[in-house]
């Protein structure tokens, strides 16, 4: 390490630090710490040239926990942005309202529990009617009420761990509600804004969940090898907390990314471990990892063995997704599409009809980008039988309600 750090090579930093571990740290895992790929990180490794863009070396020392003595540079004092002075205006999310002024004030339990409060009110709304109807007063309150709390300045005891976990949470619902209008470039920054809060605090779980979301939404927009790294950070965080549901949810993520991949031994692998952890879960699981139960998981297994190519374990899956709890209403949705989708890839096309025309049905007041997303895919796979009766029948009360049935588009 003293001689790489001489060296004043952070490629030969990083390599030093991997081969000094027992066992040896893989470059997989220095690229999840810093946030990027495999790839390059051995790049950096192998550059001639080292690098000297000073923010990227000051934010890679910190997260090799390197001290400040040891290095060729210092940091500087904005190194890191406080997640109290994070931006609310235009360049951030939809926000376009100007930040509050901030009042001193002691900021105290009851304040977070007011938050949490709201927040499990908006997420109600969102899982009953989509993300598009409650948007609008979520970014009011996160502006208005959230961001005031965050740069209030004083809190009581054990106060600020607890508030930027709840500002997190309400920011993740705000990334899920983006992404369900179609607003992926918002949803991105909610979640990373929400991952830096966790971040702030040490709070390992919380991080581990907003990771875990961040990997869904790249399997959804198609992007494996984003999600397969996203869901593998979420694994690390999560295996630091103990907590069997959270290990569960990453390792089904990492699942359904590799299985959007073909990587069909990988994704059994994770699916056993996500599987073995889930029925080690207790009933003690986080408020805001509730959601994640058998239902919940079953479609994750259904959408990796849909994805592989295995269609009877896949529709197997899926009704058992279809045993889920009340209030979640979208989600019903979407798993009553995924069997649709399911029994048009077997060609089962009376049942596909079906299921497609009862979750069409669910529709009704649901302002969601992503339900549209799911009913149009159904489309695309009953298109080798468009001839069929039932298939016209369902394309007919389709276009009756608006959806655009020539653009191809998967779903995850």
């Amino acid at each position: 390490m003293r001689k790489a750090l001489r060296s004043r090579h952070f490629g030969h930093v990083i390599e030093a630090y991997r081969k000094e571990h027992d066992p040896v740290l893989t470059q997989a895992k220095i690229g999840r710490w810093f946030g990027l790929t495999q790839g390059q990180i051995s790049r950096l490794e192998r550059s001639v040239e080292p690098l000297q863009d000073l923010s990227k070396l000051e934010q890679w020392a910190q997260a090799l926990r390197i001290p400040e003595a040891l290095l060729w540079f210092r940091f500087t004092e904005h190194d890191v942005q406080p997640a109290s002075e994070m931006s609310t205006g235009n360049g951030f999310g939809w926000f376009s309202a100007p930040s509050p002024e901030i009042v001193e004030r002691i900021v105290c339990t009851a304040d977070v529990e007011t938050l949490r409060a709201m927040t499990r009110t908006f997420r109600q709304l969102d899982n009953r009617f989509g993300g598009g109807h409650a948007r609008a007063t979520v970014s009011h309150y996160l502006v208005g009420e959230a961001v005031p709390l965050l740069r209030a300045g004083r809190f009581r005891e054990g106060v600020r761990r607890e508030l930027f976990g709840a500002v997190a949470e309400l920011n993740q619902l705000a990334g899920w509600m983006a992404y369900d209008v179609g607003d992926a470039s918002a949803g991105r920054k909610h979640l990373r804004q929400a991952l830096q809060l966790c971040q702030d605090v040490g709070d390992d779980a919380l991080a581990a969940e907003m990771l875990a979301g961040m990997s869904h939404h790249a399997a959804f927009v198609r992007s494996p090898l984003v999600a397969v790294d996203l869901a593998r950070a979420a694994r690390d965080n999560a295996g630091r907390t103990g907590i069997s549901a959270l290990m569960a949810e990453s390792a089904v993520m990492e699942a359904h990314g590799l299985a959007l991949r073909r990587d069909a031994k990988g994704c059994l692998a994770a699916l056993r471990d996500a599987e073995a952890s889930f029925s080690s879960a207790g009933s003690d699981v986080p408020e805001w990892l509730r959601y994640f139960d058998a239902a919940y998981m079953a479609a994750k297994f259904a959408h990796c063995f849909r994805d592989l190519g295995r269609s009877d374990e896949a529709e197997r899956f899926a009704r058992r997704s279809l045993e889920m709890t009340e209030g979640y209403d979208r989600g019903r949705l979407f798993n009553t599409a995924l069997l649709a989708s399911i029994l048009a890839d077997q060609r089962r096309v009376e049942e596909a009809c079906a299921a497609g025309t009862s979750a069409l049905r669910m529709a009704g007041n649901m302002h969601s980008v992503r339900t549209l997303a799911y009913l149009k895919d159904v489309a695309r796979r009953l298109q080798p039988f468009h001839a069929e009766p039932a298939v016209q029948a369902l394309y007919a009360e389709m276009a009756a309600v608006g959806i655009e049935l020539s653009e191809r588009q998967d779903v995850q």
